[in-house]
């Protein structure tokens, strides 16, 4: 017979499956390259949609002004009940020769003119012939969609640098681990080998001791890297608005994204253009001298036409009254003479927003120009920088291999080794430094000449 499943049996159950899915959630990794990070925070970025939205808001401000210049027609319906008829007094003359034409009836010195009960339904129609706001201020709708788009691209290249510039310290810092992990290795066979060698009274204790010292050493380091890491795929994370509960990796290196600049990158003129920054500001300029346009269109007369279609009910029922239709058409002109100066001014500050747009552009040429300078001053510098470590990291090498053999064949010194080793690891790391500044000069190069 089988025994029936306890309600606690059930629970642990649930409770070790839910784990279970916990932890495999927890172990799922999120690998990317440099471009996937980039796709995916232009996907999820809030700066991107927010950019979009204005796009669409752009969109529809256009056919909000488009609407104002079309014909406008509303209909209208309006019931009025008197709870107490109004009465006017009648002139006395009137009055005296009522009472001439009945003289047995009674004549009263007030009549009213209003019945109780008043409904009217009307149609009507207003259209623009001429107003010289409105075209000028559809175009100046159409030239902010253009804005907001070239703002779509400044926002797309932002979170792009951010990304990038998020992204290269990951590299650094997995280089850097890299490096430890076969230094750590490369350090405990030497130990292996040490500890077997004082086994057998061919070394010192100091010697093992001073192996066992700087494997300790590397190991801390490595700690501290590994912690390091996790801060730099914070920044990455954020930088993405990736979520910061799951895990992420990247799967390149720093040689990977190597690349050397051309002549033509650390020579040639400056292509302004390339720069969306420039072109968001160009659109800024277009929209002032609109402003200004707008404003002076303000002198110039308007001109509408309109009509109505009318049908009004009077009646003190719904059975004595009378309908009474109108049907009328008009057209408006409205010519502006005097307003204080209040136009005069708006053209003023208008004029002054333009010239501080124009003042702005010419800012970000010379900061960008700048900026394309010292890019490439920077890359050279990382470049020769990068030679010289090469060299460095060869000689060390050569002379860590030789202390080594020199310490097997017992014509050598543990200390010789020690100060080879360190100077070696010194070596190592200023050679991933020097990798690492050269790529990253390489990117704020082509940043700053708007190739990226």
């Amino acid at each position: 017979m089988i025994s029936p499943i306890k309600p606690w049996t059930l629970s642990l159950f649930g409770f070790l499956l839910f784990m279970t899915s916990l932890t495999a959630q927890q172990q799922e990794v999120t690998v990317v390259s440099l471009q996937d990070a980039i796709d995916y925070a232009w996907t999820n970025s809030l700066s991107v949609k927010n950019a979009q939205i204005n796009i669409a808001d752009a969109e529809q401000q256009i056919i909000e002004r488009r609407s104002i210049g079309l014909p406008q027609l509303s209909g209208e319906l309006n019931y009025q009940r008197y709870l107490q008829v109004p009465k006017q007094p009648l002139p006395e003359a009137f009055v005296e020769l009522i009472r001439a034409l009945n003289p047995n009836g009674e004549v009263s010195s007030e009549a009213s003119f209003f019945l109780q009960n008043n409904f009217n339904a009307s149609l009507n129609l207003d259209a623009m012939l001429f107003d010289g706001s409105y075209f000028v201020g559809l175009q100046a709708a159409k030239a902010y969609r253009n804005y907001v788009q070239v703002d779509l691209n400044v926002q797309r290249r932002t979170v792009k640098n951010n990304v990038v510039n998020a992204y290269l310290p990951v590299l650094l810092v997995n280089e850097n681990l890299q490096l430890l992990e076969k230094n750590i290795s490369n350090l405990e066979k030497l130990l292996f080998e040490t500890q077997q060698l004082y086994g057998e009274g061919f070394v010192e204790q100091l010697d093992v001791d001073r192996l066992e010292l700087s494997l300790a050493n590397l190991k801390v380091e490595r700690d501290n890297l590994q912690r390091q890491k996790e801060i730099a795929l914070s920044g990455l994370k954020f930088a993405m608005n990736f979520p910061v509960n799951k895990a992420l990796e990247v799967n390149e290196g720093i040689t990977d994204l190597m690349s050397r600049a051309s002549e033509e990158d650390l020579t040639q003129m400056v292509n302004y253009a390339n720069r969306p920054e420039v072109a968001l500001v160009d659109q800024g300029l277009e929209l002032s001298e609109l402003n200004v346009k707008l404003n002076k269109v303000g002198y110039l007369p308007s001109l509408r036409a309109y009509g109505t279609y009318q049908q009004g009910y009077q009646g003190n029922n719904s059975e004595d009254g009378f309908w009474a239709p109108t049907t009328f058409v008009g057209v408006r002109l409205s010519v502006p003479i005097f307003d204080g100066l209040y136009k005069k001014a708006l053209i003023q500050r208008a004029r002054l927003d333009l010239e501080k747009s124009q003042n702005q552009r010419e800012e970000l040429v010379n900061a960008i120009a700048l900026e394309v300078v010292n890019a490439r001053i920077t890359y050279l510098n990382a470049r020769e920088r990068l030679e010289n470590q090469r060299k460095n990291l060869d000689l060390a090498e050569r002379i860590y291999n030789t202390t080594q053999v020199k310490y097997r064949e017992g014509v050598g010194s543990s200390l010789e080794v020690t100060q080879a080793e360190q100077s070696l690891y010194d070596s190592q790391s200023n050679y991933t430094q020097a990798m690492y500044d050269v790529l990253d000069a390489k990117m704020q190069l082509d940043q700053a000449l708007g190739k990226m």
